[in-house]
Protein backbone atom coordinates (compact mmCIF):
# COMPACT_ATOMS: atom_id res chain seq x y z
CA UNK A 1 0.00 0.00 0.00
CA UNK A 2 1.78 2.80 -1.18
CA UNK A 3 -1.10 5.99 -1.42
CA UNK A 4 -4.50 6.21 0.25
CA UNK A 5 -7.36 7.80 -1.08
CA UNK A 6 -9.19 9.89 1.62
CA UNK A 7 -13.51 9.21 0.66
CA UNK A 8 -14.41 11.26 3.33
CA UNK A 9 -14.56 15.05 4.99
CA UNK A 10 -13.89 16.95 8.03
CA UNK A 11 -12.31 15.32 11.09
CA UNK A 12 -12.32 11.50 10.07
CA UNK A 13 -10.37 12.75 6.68
CA UNK A 14 -8.02 14.49 9.06
CA UNK A 15 -7.56 11.80 11.77
CA UNK A 16 -6.99 9.26 8.58
CA UNK A 17 -4.49 10.89 6.64
CA UNK A 18 -2.64 11.44 10.31
CA UNK A 19 -2.83 7.48 10.49
CA UNK A 20 -1.48 6.93 6.95
CA UNK A 21 1.56 9.86 7.56
CA UNK A 22 2.53 7.75 10.99
CA UNK A 23 2.71 4.80 8.48
CA UNK A 24 4.76 6.55 5.63
CA UNK A 25 2.08 6.24 3.36
CA UNK A 26 1.08 8.98 0.92
CA UNK A 27 -2.47 10.29 0.68
CA UNK A 28 -4.71 12.00 -1.90
CA UNK A 29 -8.21 13.28 -0.62
CA UNK A 30 -11.50 14.10 -2.67
CA UNK A 31 -13.15 17.26 -1.72
CA UNK A 32 -16.76 19.13 -2.74
CA UNK A 33 -17.05 22.52 -4.40
CA UNK A 34 -18.10 23.86 -0.70
CA UNK A 35 -15.04 22.18 0.78
CA UNK A 36 -12.11 23.43 -1.34
CA UNK A 37 -10.62 25.54 1.82
CA UNK A 38 -10.92 22.08 4.62
CA UNK A 39 -7.85 21.20 6.48
CA UNK A 40 -8.11 17.71 4.97
CA UNK A 41 -7.58 19.35 1.48
CA UNK A 42 -4.74 21.06 3.23
CA UNK A 43 -2.73 18.25 4.67
CA UNK A 44 -3.47 15.78 1.88
CA UNK A 45 -0.54 14.77 -0.45
CA UNK A 46 -2.50 15.57 -3.28
CA UNK A 47 -6.22 16.73 -3.73
CA UNK A 48 -9.47 16.29 -6.34
CA UNK A 49 -12.67 17.85 -6.51
CA UNK A 50 -14.93 15.55 -7.34
CA UNK A 51 -18.38 17.18 -7.49
CA UNK A 52 -21.05 20.19 -5.74
CA UNK A 53 -21.89 20.69 -2.63
CA UNK A 54 -25.00 17.76 -2.73
CA UNK A 55 -23.13 14.91 -1.01
CA UNK A 56 -24.62 12.70 -4.32
CA UNK A 57 -22.36 14.77 -6.32
CA UNK A 58 -19.26 14.21 -4.19
CA UNK A 59 -19.05 11.96 -1.04
CA UNK A 60 -21.89 9.21 -2.10
CA UNK A 61 -20.77 9.42 -6.03
CA UNK A 62 -19.21 6.16 -6.18
CA UNK A 63 -18.09 6.39 -10.04
CA UNK A 64 -15.77 9.81 -9.56
CA UNK A 65 -14.54 8.80 -6.41
CA UNK A 66 -13.28 5.44 -7.90
CA UNK A 67 -11.69 8.23 -10.84
CA UNK A 68 -9.87 10.30 -8.55
CA UNK A 69 -8.11 6.87 -7.25
CA UNK A 70 -7.41 6.11 -10.76
CA UNK A 71 -6.05 9.73 -11.51
CA UNK A 72 -4.27 10.10 -8.50
CA UNK A 73 -2.60 6.63 -8.19
CA UNK A 74 -3.94 5.46 -4.94
CA UNK A 75 -3.78 1.76 -4.97
CA UNK A 76 -6.53 1.68 -1.68
CA UNK A 77 -9.62 3.85 -0.24
CA UNK A 78 -10.18 4.69 3.20
CA UNK A 79 -14.00 5.67 3.38
CA UNK A 80 -14.19 6.63 7.41
CA UNK A 81 -17.57 6.71 8.60
CA UNK A 82 -20.80 8.07 7.30
CA UNK A 83 -21.56 8.40 3.30
CA UNK A 84 -20.08 5.44 1.22
CA UNK A 85 -18.13 3.86 4.55
CA UNK A 86 -20.79 0.93 4.91
CA UNK A 87 -22.00 0.72 1.54
CA UNK A 88 -21.25 -2.85 0.51
CA UNK A 89 -21.35 -1.65 -3.32
CA UNK A 90 -18.61 0.58 -3.22
CA UNK A 91 -16.43 -1.65 -1.51
CA UNK A 92 -17.39 -3.89 -4.60
CA UNK A 93 -17.13 -1.26 -7.24
CA UNK A 94 -12.98 -0.97 -5.07
CA UNK A 95 -12.59 -4.31 -5.56
CA UNK A 96 -13.10 -4.51 -8.89
CA UNK A 97 -11.14 -2.06 -10.09
CA UNK A 98 -8.09 -3.68 -7.84
CA UNK A 99 -8.04 -1.20 -4.95
CA UNK A 100 -7.96 -1.93 -1.46
CA UNK A 101 -10.65 -1.31 0.34
CA UNK A 102 -9.83 -0.24 4.28
CA UNK A 103 -12.64 -2.46 5.88
CA UNK A 104 -14.04 -5.83 5.41
CA UNK A 105 -15.25 -7.78 2.29
CA UNK A 106 -18.14 -6.45 0.08
CA UNK A 107 -19.79 -9.78 1.30
CA UNK A 108 -19.69 -9.42 4.79
CA UNK A 109 -21.08 -6.19 4.19
CA UNK A 110 -23.81 -6.56 2.82
CA UNK A 111 -24.50 -9.51 5.21
CA UNK A 112 -23.97 -6.68 8.18
CA UNK A 113 -26.01 -4.10 6.82
CA UNK A 114 -29.00 -6.34 6.68
CA UNK A 115 -30.47 -6.18 10.21
CA UNK A 116 -32.77 -8.92 10.16
CA UNK A 117 -29.94 -10.99 7.91
CA UNK A 118 -27.17 -10.01 10.45
CA UNK A 119 -29.68 -11.09 13.89
CA UNK A 120 -29.72 -14.29 11.92
CA UNK A 121 -25.97 -15.05 11.74
CA UNK A 122 -25.77 -14.10 15.16
CA UNK A 123 -28.04 -16.70 16.25
CA UNK A 124 -26.30 -19.20 14.34
CA UNK A 125 -23.03 -17.84 16.39
CA UNK A 126 -24.59 -18.41 19.70
CA UNK A 127 -24.57 -14.09 20.56
CA UNK A 128 -27.61 -13.52 22.45
CA UNK A 129 -30.12 -11.57 20.37
CA UNK A 130 -33.41 -9.88 20.94
CA UNK A 131 -36.54 -11.49 20.86
CA UNK A 132 -38.43 -11.40 17.83
CA UNK A 133 -39.24 -12.18 14.51
CA UNK A 134 -36.92 -14.98 12.87
CA UNK A 135 -36.46 -12.71 9.84
CA UNK A 136 -38.24 -10.32 7.70
CA UNK A 137 -42.24 -9.77 8.59
CA UNK A 138 -44.39 -9.86 6.11
CA UNK A 139 -47.60 -8.04 7.40
CA UNK A 140 -49.35 -6.42 10.28
CA UNK A 141 -51.14 -9.70 10.52
CA UNK A 142 -47.73 -12.11 11.10
CA UNK A 143 -46.37 -8.94 12.96
CA UNK A 144 -49.13 -8.89 15.68
CA UNK A 145 -48.78 -12.47 15.72
CA UNK A 146 -44.67 -11.74 16.92
CA UNK A 147 -45.12 -9.38 19.31
CA UNK A 148 -48.40 -11.75 21.13
CA UNK A 149 -45.50 -14.21 21.68
CA UNK A 150 -42.39 -12.04 22.71
CA UNK A 151 -44.94 -9.46 24.97
CA UNK A 152 -45.22 -5.39 24.58
CA UNK A 153 -43.58 -3.10 24.11
CA UNK A 154 -42.34 -3.78 20.69
CA UNK A 155 -39.92 -2.23 18.25
CA UNK A 156 -40.39 -2.62 14.73
CA UNK A 157 -37.32 -1.85 13.06
CA UNK A 158 -36.07 -1.32 8.82
CA UNK A 159 -33.67 -4.42 8.01
CA UNK A 160 -31.78 -1.48 5.92
CA UNK A 161 -31.57 0.94 8.68
CA UNK A 162 -29.98 2.87 11.16
CA UNK A 163 -29.66 6.14 12.58
CA UNK A 164 -33.11 5.39 13.78
CA UNK A 165 -34.75 5.76 10.65
CA UNK A 166 -37.81 3.20 10.06
CA UNK A 167 -37.97 2.49 13.85
CA UNK A 168 -41.22 2.67 16.01
CA UNK A 169 -42.08 1.71 19.44
CA UNK A 170 -45.40 0.15 19.68
CA UNK A 171 -47.12 -0.72 23.44
CA UNK A 172 -50.35 -2.32 22.48
CA UNK A 173 -51.99 -3.55 18.85
CA UNK A 174 -53.29 -0.35 17.94
CA UNK A 175 -49.59 1.50 17.99
CA UNK A 176 -48.39 -1.47 16.23
CA UNK A 177 -50.67 -1.57 13.43
CA UNK A 178 -50.02 2.23 13.26
CA UNK A 179 -46.30 2.21 13.42
CA UNK A 180 -45.84 -0.66 10.75
CA UNK A 181 -47.62 0.92 8.10
CA UNK A 182 -45.39 4.52 9.02
CA UNK A 183 -41.87 2.30 9.73
CA UNK A 184 -42.53 0.63 6.49
CA UNK A 185 -43.11 4.44 4.22
CA UNK A 186 -40.12 5.83 6.35
CA UNK A 187 -37.54 2.71 5.51
CA UNK A 188 -38.74 3.09 1.74
CA UNK A 189 -38.01 6.88 1.56
CA UNK A 190 -35.15 6.76 3.27
CA UNK A 191 -33.25 3.19 2.10
CA UNK A 192 -35.52 2.46 -0.53
CA UNK A 193 -36.40 -0.80 1.39
CA UNK A 194 -39.62 -1.22 2.72
CA UNK A 195 -38.24 -4.51 4.93
CA UNK A 196 -39.10 -4.73 8.65
CA UNK A 197 -38.65 -7.06 11.31
CA UNK A 198 -39.33 -6.71 15.03
CA UNK A 199 -37.95 -6.90 18.20
CA UNK A 200 -38.73 -7.12 22.01
CA UNK A 201 -38.33 -3.29 23.35
CA UNK A 202 -36.97 -2.90 26.53
CA UNK A 203 -37.64 0.24 28.19
CA UNK A 204 -34.45 1.81 30.03
CA UNK A 205 -31.37 -0.42 28.45
CA UNK A 206 -28.02 0.68 28.16
CA UNK A 207 -26.28 0.57 25.05
CA UNK A 208 -22.87 -0.73 25.24
CA UNK A 209 -20.49 -1.77 22.27
CA UNK A 210 -17.61 -3.66 22.19
CA UNK A 211 -14.49 -2.91 19.52
CA UNK A 212 -12.77 -5.78 17.61
CA UNK A 213 -9.94 -5.81 15.60
CA UNK A 214 -9.65 -8.87 13.29
CA UNK A 215 -6.47 -9.74 10.92
CA UNK A 216 -6.16 -12.12 8.16
CA UNK A 217 -4.03 -14.61 10.18
CA UNK A 218 -7.13 -15.33 11.93
CA UNK A 219 -6.07 -13.13 15.00
CA UNK A 220 -9.15 -11.44 16.41
CA UNK A 221 -9.46 -9.21 19.75
CA UNK A 222 -11.90 -7.27 21.92
CA UNK A 223 -10.62 -4.07 22.87
CA UNK A 224 -13.58 -3.76 25.44
CA UNK A 225 -16.61 -1.82 25.99
CA UNK A 226 -17.58 1.75 25.21
CA UNK A 227 -20.79 3.07 26.97
CA UNK A 228 -23.17 5.16 24.76
CA UNK A 229 -25.97 5.72 26.20
CA UNK A 230 -26.40 9.24 26.49
CA UNK A 231 -28.10 10.17 22.86
CA UNK A 232 -30.56 12.03 21.38
CA UNK A 233 -32.99 10.38 18.26
CA UNK A 234 -30.40 7.41 18.81
CA UNK A 235 -27.41 9.49 17.51
CA UNK A 236 -24.44 9.55 20.27
CA UNK A 237 -23.68 12.66 22.28
CA UNK A 238 -21.54 11.63 25.09
CA UNK A 239 -19.41 8.12 25.02
CA UNK A 240 -16.92 7.13 27.72
CA UNK A 241 -14.54 3.85 27.87
CA UNK A 242 -14.82 1.78 30.32
CA UNK A 243 -18.70 2.02 31.55
CA UNK A 244 -19.56 1.97 35.12
CA UNK A 245 -22.31 -1.06 34.48
CA UNK A 246 -19.80 -3.38 33.26
CA UNK A 247 -17.54 -5.63 35.39
CA UNK A 248 -14.64 -7.97 34.41
CA UNK A 249 -16.88 -11.25 34.68
CA UNK A 250 -19.20 -9.19 32.03
CA UNK A 251 -16.71 -7.77 30.02
CA UNK A 252 -15.48 -11.30 29.00
CA UNK A 253 -18.65 -12.35 28.29
CA UNK A 254 -19.54 -9.85 25.55
CA UNK A 255 -15.79 -9.61 24.32
CA UNK A 256 -16.32 -13.12 23.95
CA UNK A 257 -19.41 -12.54 22.30
CA UNK A 258 -18.15 -10.06 19.92
CA UNK A 259 -15.13 -12.23 18.69
CA UNK A 260 -17.12 -15.23 18.55
CA UNK A 261 -19.45 -13.34 16.04
CA UNK A 262 -16.37 -11.69 13.64
CA UNK A 263 -15.14 -15.05 13.66
CA UNK A 264 -18.62 -16.47 12.35
CA UNK A 265 -18.37 -13.65 9.73
CA UNK A 266 -14.85 -14.41 8.73
CA UNK A 267 -14.61 -10.71 9.89
CA UNK A 268 -10.99 -8.86 9.00
CA UNK A 269 -11.00 -4.98 9.90
CA UNK A 270 -11.75 -3.09 12.86
CA UNK A 271 -15.37 -3.40 13.88
CA UNK A 272 -17.43 -2.82 16.82
CA UNK A 273 -20.48 -4.80 17.97
CA UNK A 274 -23.46 -3.14 19.38
CA UNK A 275 -25.66 -4.75 22.84
CA UNK A 276 -28.40 -3.57 24.41
CA UNK A 277 -27.67 -4.03 28.05
CA UNK A 278 -30.38 -4.70 30.20
CA UNK A 279 -31.24 -3.79 33.87
CA UNK A 280 -30.95 -7.41 35.20
CA UNK A 281 -27.48 -7.61 32.92
CA UNK A 282 -28.36 -9.45 30.16
CA UNK A 283 -26.69 -8.52 26.82
CA UNK A 284 -28.54 -9.03 23.10
CA UNK A 285 -26.83 -7.76 19.57
CA UNK A 286 -28.39 -4.88 18.38
CA UNK A 287 -25.78 -4.22 15.24
CA UNK A 288 -22.80 -4.66 14.04
CA UNK A 289 -20.81 -1.23 12.23
CA UNK A 290 -18.57 -2.56 9.32
CA UNK A 291 -16.46 0.89 10.28
CA UNK A 292 -13.81 2.76 12.21
CA UNK A 293 -16.26 4.37 14.67
CA UNK A 294 -16.88 8.59 15.51
CA UNK A 295 -16.11 7.18 19.00
CA UNK A 296 -13.28 5.15 18.67
CA UNK A 297 -10.79 7.69 20.04
CA UNK A 298 -12.06 6.55 24.05
CA UNK A 299 -10.98 2.97 23.50
CA UNK A 300 -7.54 4.49 21.67
CA UNK A 301 -7.07 6.20 24.85
CA UNK A 302 -7.51 3.70 27.50
CA UNK A 303 -6.03 1.01 25.99
CA UNK A 304 -3.15 2.60 24.11
CA UNK A 305 -4.28 0.95 20.48
CA UNK A 306 -4.14 3.12 17.60
CA UNK A 307 -7.08 1.69 16.31
CA UNK A 308 -7.27 3.60 12.68
CA UNK A 309 -3.69 2.81 12.20
CA UNK A 310 -4.37 -0.93 12.87
CA UNK A 311 -7.39 -0.93 10.30
CA UNK A 312 -4.75 0.46 7.81
CA UNK A 313 -2.27 -2.56 8.74
CA UNK A 314 -5.08 -5.11 8.62
CA UNK A 315 -6.48 -4.30 4.85
CA UNK A 316 -1.96 -4.07 4.01
CA UNK A 317 -1.77 -7.68 4.68
CA UNK A 318 -0.35 -6.84 8.28
CA UNK A 319 -1.09 -9.00 11.32
CA UNK A 320 -1.74 -7.17 14.82
CA UNK A 321 0.15 -5.51 16.59
CA UNK A 322 -1.03 -7.03 19.80
CA UNK A 323 -2.92 -10.61 18.18
CA UNK A 324 -3.94 -11.86 21.86
CA UNK A 325 -6.41 -11.16 23.97
CA UNK A 326 -4.17 -11.38 27.40
CA UNK A 327 -1.99 -8.83 25.89
CA UNK A 328 -4.77 -5.90 26.03
CA UNK A 329 -4.49 -3.75 29.02
CA UNK A 330 -7.23 -1.32 30.13
CA UNK A 331 -5.81 1.91 31.82
CA UNK A 332 -7.86 4.94 33.18
CA UNK A 333 -10.75 6.36 31.54
CA UNK A 334 -12.16 8.25 28.95
CA UNK A 335 -15.40 10.55 27.87
CA UNK A 336 -15.68 11.71 24.65
CA UNK A 337 -18.35 14.58 23.83
CA UNK A 338 -19.26 15.24 20.31
CA UNK A 339 -19.49 19.32 19.99
CA UNK A 340 -21.84 20.25 17.12
CA UNK A 341 -23.55 23.31 15.81
CA UNK A 342 -26.40 22.68 16.61
CA UNK A 343 -29.29 24.94 19.10
CA UNK A 344 -30.36 21.69 21.64
CA UNK A 345 -32.96 24.01 22.85
CA UNK A 346 -34.61 23.80 19.78
CA UNK A 347 -34.77 20.37 18.90
CA UNK A 348 -30.87 20.46 18.03
CA UNK A 349 -31.70 21.88 15.37
CA UNK A 350 -28.07 22.73 13.12
CA UNK A 351 -26.89 26.05 12.76
CA UNK A 352 -24.34 26.50 10.09
CA UNK A 353 -22.29 29.63 9.82
CA UNK A 354 -18.64 31.34 10.29
CA UNK A 355 -16.62 30.21 13.01
CA UNK A 356 -15.54 34.13 13.87
CA UNK A 357 -13.67 33.43 16.90
CA UNK A 358 -12.12 29.69 18.01
CA UNK A 359 -9.68 28.65 21.16
CA UNK A 360 -9.33 25.31 22.03
CA UNK A 361 -8.60 24.09 25.33
CA UNK A 362 -5.10 21.92 26.53
CA UNK A 363 -3.51 20.80 29.56
CA UNK A 364 -3.18 17.41 30.99
CA UNK A 365 -5.32 14.77 29.32
CA UNK A 366 -7.32 16.46 26.35
CA UNK A 367 -7.40 15.70 23.12
CA UNK A 368 -9.34 16.84 20.24
CA UNK A 369 -9.94 15.84 16.95
CA UNK A 370 -11.43 18.94 14.96
CA UNK A 371 -11.49 19.83 11.17
CA UNK A 372 -11.94 23.55 12.09
CA UNK A 373 -10.32 26.99 12.35
CA UNK A 374 -11.10 30.31 12.91
CA UNK A 375 -12.72 31.72 9.87
CA UNK A 376 -14.04 28.45 8.90
CA UNK A 377 -17.28 28.47 7.06
CA UNK A 378 -19.41 25.46 8.18
CA UNK A 379 -21.45 24.09 4.99
CA UNK A 380 -24.73 23.58 5.83
CA UNK A 381 -24.87 20.22 3.55
CA UNK A 382 -23.34 17.99 5.86
CA UNK A 383 -23.19 16.57 9.78
CA UNK A 384 -22.83 19.33 12.46
CA UNK A 385 -20.39 18.24 13.53
CA UNK A 386 -17.74 20.42 14.30
CA UNK A 387 -15.04 18.40 17.20
CA UNK A 388 -14.77 15.44 19.02
CA UNK A 389 -13.40 16.28 22.67
CA UNK A 390 -11.31 13.87 24.96
CA UNK A 391 -10.90 13.87 28.15
CA UNK A 392 -8.86 11.45 30.13
CA UNK A 393 -7.92 10.34 33.58
CA UNK A 394 -7.05 8.21 36.31
CA UNK A 395 -10.34 7.40 36.99
CA UNK A 396 -13.76 8.20 35.96
CA UNK A 397 -14.05 11.49 38.61
CA UNK A 398 -10.55 13.00 36.85
CA UNK A 399 -11.97 12.28 33.28
CA UNK A 400 -15.13 14.28 33.80
CA UNK A 401 -13.58 17.09 36.04
CA UNK A 402 -11.07 17.39 33.06
CA UNK A 403 -13.37 17.34 30.59
CA UNK A 404 -15.77 20.26 32.72
CA UNK A 405 -12.68 22.50 32.55
CA UNK A 406 -11.54 21.63 28.95
CA UNK A 407 -15.74 22.98 28.28
CA UNK A 408 -15.06 26.22 30.20
CA UNK A 409 -11.83 26.94 28.49
CA UNK A 410 -13.65 26.29 25.08
CA UNK A 411 -14.74 29.32 22.82
CA UNK A 412 -16.02 28.79 19.73
CA UNK A 413 -18.25 32.26 18.63
CA UNK A 414 -20.15 32.71 15.18
CA UNK A 415 -22.86 29.25 15.89
CA UNK A 416 -24.66 27.72 18.71
CA UNK A 417 -22.88 24.87 19.71
CA UNK A 418 -23.69 21.58 22.40
CA UNK A 419 -20.92 23.08 24.91
CA UNK A 420 -23.98 24.34 27.24
CA UNK A 421 -25.44 21.03 27.07
CA UNK A 422 -22.80 19.07 27.88
CA UNK A 423 -21.39 21.38 31.23
CA UNK A 424 -25.24 19.96 31.85
CA UNK A 425 -25.39 16.59 31.66
CA UNK A 426 -21.51 16.25 33.02
CA UNK A 427 -22.51 18.19 36.43
CA UNK A 428 -25.84 15.64 36.62
CA UNK A 429 -26.25 14.01 39.60
CA UNK A 430 -27.51 10.55 37.42
CA UNK A 431 -24.30 10.87 35.25
CA UNK A 432 -21.88 11.45 38.22
CA UNK A 433 -23.27 8.36 39.49
CA UNK A 434 -22.95 6.61 36.32
CA UNK A 435 -26.51 6.01 36.07
CA UNK A 436 -27.31 5.90 32.65
CA UNK A 437 -29.86 4.87 30.14
CA UNK A 438 -30.91 5.59 26.53
CA UNK A 439 -33.54 7.90 28.03
CA UNK A 440 -31.02 10.07 29.79
CA UNK A 441 -31.64 13.11 27.38
CA UNK A 442 -34.98 12.52 27.09
CA UNK A 443 -35.13 12.98 30.71
CA UNK A 444 -33.65 15.60 30.89
CA UNK A 445 -35.93 17.42 28.62
CA UNK A 446 -34.89 17.75 25.44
Amino acid sequence: MEKILVANRGEIALRIIRAAKDLGIKTAAIFSEVDKDSLHVRFADETVCVGGARPEESYLNIPRIIAAAEITGADAIHPGYGFLAENPSFAEACEDNNIIFIGPSSQVMKKMGDKAEAKKVMKEANVPVMPGSDGIVKNVGEALTIAEKVGYPVVVKAAAGGGGRGMRIARNDLELKTGFRMAQSESQAAFGDNRLYIEKYIENPRHIEIQILADSYGNVVHLAERECSIQRRHQKLVEEAPSTAIDEKLREKMGEAAVTGAKKLGYESAGTFEFILDEDDSFYFMEMNTRIQVEHTVTEMITGVDILTEQIRIANGEPLLIPTQDKIQLNGHAIEVRINAEDHTLDFTPRPGTINALHFPGGAGIRIDSHIYQGYKIPPNYDSLLLKLIAYGRDREQSRKRMLRALDEFVIRGVPTTIPLYREILTHPDFIQGRLNTNFIKNLGY
